[in-house]
């Protein structure tokens, strides 16, 4: 049996291990200075001789972005964190169907704990991180300095050591510390979008220079898509200082945009109403399109004659963008219109029936007419709720499915959103899966963020709390709107709350155990863990995503998980006998898990293995 880790996974030695797979040669064994342990690390003098005619000097000058910290921002992405995502089945909706994830804590930790089962499986993410206003709050992630340094030095620490601290445009490293802020997420973010995914990012004027740069840098300037402006504002503030500001923007980067397709508009009757059949063609509607270009060729400089006689040449420094046997096959097939007195410059005609593409070309400005602004984002809240001021500041749910639209979703594709706030993401994807009768799936992550007093005095301690009832109330009420198509809409979701890891630190130095803890070391779990919570930091250790089908039963009084239909079948209670373990190999499962304290005695953890190999031998047996 091996052992399960328990842990996510170390950004830094894949990396080791993509380099060890390139340059074998340049990957050496040294040892750890804080565990004794042999590691696998890189041999720079020796990766800098392999690519000598690559590498860019110290000294040289080059095109780079950079501010405090951001080696350690990097170095933040790809540390492993020991955490855990227990679940919370008292306040989901349909936990044991839904496909949708609801999941509170910091969404860094919470990205890395997705980042193994999730990879490359997201169709769209889109966030909206805090905004860096100077009254905005920013995370801090304790990698410039350790919290006693920063409480002694800011004194924005509260008395329960909230992470959550206002970015006030006086502080020195006011840019910094957003920037050290967003680098580590989008990085881990970028490893689970699909090779064909799309990120869109809301943001204002203070950072979206900034932003670019980032996504720049970690998605690629290549895949650079738009730069949306979002009519946020429908009338002007005449108190404004200067200008007054109606906008705000959505940076849209593709994974890989070779792969990424755009989902195009629907035709509306103003775009249609463009075409027209005034000399009834068989063929249907049709509109005009410009016949010259700019380019000169020598086969597009020919005189034409019109049906009234006259003859025409193209304009002074264009030519035709037909040539003359090309311009005569139109003609001959009624595909050139010469207005309707025949003396007109000649056109193309372009049918409606013919459009290369389904739908119309988005443009890069969102008009509020089009999807929503601000206070209509705010009332689709206030409408929800009954009253005012549950939250500030929602995006409107018309400007999510505009992006859910573009992203050019499939069936069953999945969004995430890990600044989640009032969940405008999850009740956009169930609208537009009732009216699209599609599938897709939401994953929510949100910091369970204290709000304000009038907020609590409403009955909600946390954005969270908000989110989540938004969540069932909108799900509710798409499904009353439309009682006879939404039956088998999936409105509910799944609970998870990031914690530290359910495992005991029982690392411990021979001169820290005596004869009075030995025993107390034997069982490696934390007390206060239930088996539904062990079962779920299996599920990510093991590749099981966390909407999985998860199902159980009683053998001899002892709970079996069964997780998608055998791909894990697991025991955490004790005293687990043979005919237990006999039943779980008889299922077969993919793995068979048990904590290494299960087993009822030694002859049951001796006949183990030996029960596999009889009744299951393609089982991976594991023991946490």
């Amino acid at each position: 049996m091996d052992k399960l880790k328990m842990t996510t996974a170390d950004g830094v030695q894949d990396n080791v291990e993509k380099i060890a797979l390139l340059f074998p040669n340049c990957v050496t064994e040294t040892r750890d200075n804080n565990t004794g342990r042999l590691v696998h690390k890189v041999d720079f003098d020796k990766l800098r001789q392999e690519l000598s005619s690559s590498i860019v000097s110290d000294r040289e000058e080059r095109y780079q972005f950079t501010w405090p910290d951001k080696s350690k921002a990097i170095l933040l992405a790809n540390a492993p964190v020991n955490a855990a995502l227990r679940p919370c089945r008292e306040e989901s909706v349909d936990f044991d169907n839904t496909k949708n994830l609801y999941i509170e804590g910091d969404n860094l930790d919470v990205l890395k704990c997705l980042k193994e089962n999730y990879l490359h499986q997201v169709k769209m993410i889109y966030i909206d991180p805090p905004y860096n206003t100077g009254s905005d709050f920013v995370y801090e992630d304790d990698f410039a300095e350790s919290a006693e340094e920063y409480r002694s030095r800011s004194g924005q620490f509260d008395e329960q050591g909230n992470r959550l601290v206002t970015n006030t445009e006086s502080n020195g490293r006011f840019h910094t510390d957003w920037l050290n802020m967003i680098y580590p997420r989008l990085k881990v973010a970028y490893d689970l979008l699909r090779m064909d995914g799309v990120i869109f990012i809301s943001i204002d004027d203070h950072e979206v220079d900034n932003l670019k740069k980032v996504c720049n840098e970690i998605f690629g300037e290549k895949n650079f898509i738009a730069q949306l402006v979002w009519e946020r504002a429908f009338s002007p503030k005449n108190d404004a200082r200067f200008i007054s500001n109606s906008h705000d923007y959505i940076v849209m980067f593709a994974r890989n945009i070779e792969s990424f397709k755009i989902g195009r508009l629907p035709r509306t009757e103003e775009a249609d109403a463009r075409y027209s059949n005034p000399d009834n063609d068989p063929r249907g509607v049709w509109q005009s399109d410009n016949m010259t270009v700019k380019t000169y060729s020598p086969s597009g400089d020919y005189p034409i004659t019109l049906p009234s006689g006259r003859v025409v040449e193209p304009p002074a420094g264009r030519c035709w963008s037909l040539s003359a046997k090309a311009f005569a096959e139109r003609l001959r097939d009624n595909r050139i219109w010469f207005g309707s007195d025949g003396n007109g410059t000649p056109r193309i005609k372009r049918f409606l029936n013919e459009l290369k593409f389904d739908g119309m070309a988005p443009t890069s400005i969102l008009f509020y007419k089009d999807v929503g602004h601000s206070q209509e984002g705010a009332q689709e809240v206030i409408k929800l709720f009954g009253n005012k001021g549950v939250f500030d500041g929602p995006k409107p749910v018309r400007l999510l499915q505009r992006l859910i639209t573009l992203a050019n979703l499939e069936d069953d594709s999945i969004i995430l959103d890990f600044f989640s706030g009032s969940a405008t993401t999850a009740h956009a994807l169930m609208k537009t899966n009732a009216e699209k009768d599609t599938h897709c799936k939401f994953i929510l992550v949100q910091l369970p963020e204290d709000v304000s007093v009038t907020k609590k005095d409403q009955g909600y301690k946390t954005i969270c709390e908000i989110g989540k009832e938004r969540i069932r109330r909108a799900g509710s009420k798409i499904k009353e709107e439309s009682p006879l198509t939404t039956q088998n809409l999936d409105t509910g979701f799944r609970v998870l709350k990031l914690d530290s890891t359910n495992m005991e630190d029982i690392y411990y130095s021979p001169g820290d155990i005596n004869q009075a803890n030995l025993f107390s070391l034997v069982d490696n779990v934390k007390p206060d863990r239930t088996s539904e919570d062990l079962l779920f930091q299996v599920m990510l250790e093991l590749g099981a995503t966390l909407d999985s089908k998860i199902e159980y039963q009683t053998i001899d009084g002892k709970t079996v998980w069964n997780v998608s239909d055998g791909y894990i079948v697991a025991c955490f209670d004790k005293d687990v006998t043979d005919d237990v373990v006999k039943v779980i190999a008889k299922m077969q499962p993919q793995y068979a898990v048990l904590r290494d304290t299960s087993m009822a005695n030694d002859s049951t953890a001796t006949n183990f293995e030996q029960i596999f190999k009889t009744y299951s031998p393609n089982t991976t047996t594991k023991i946490l």
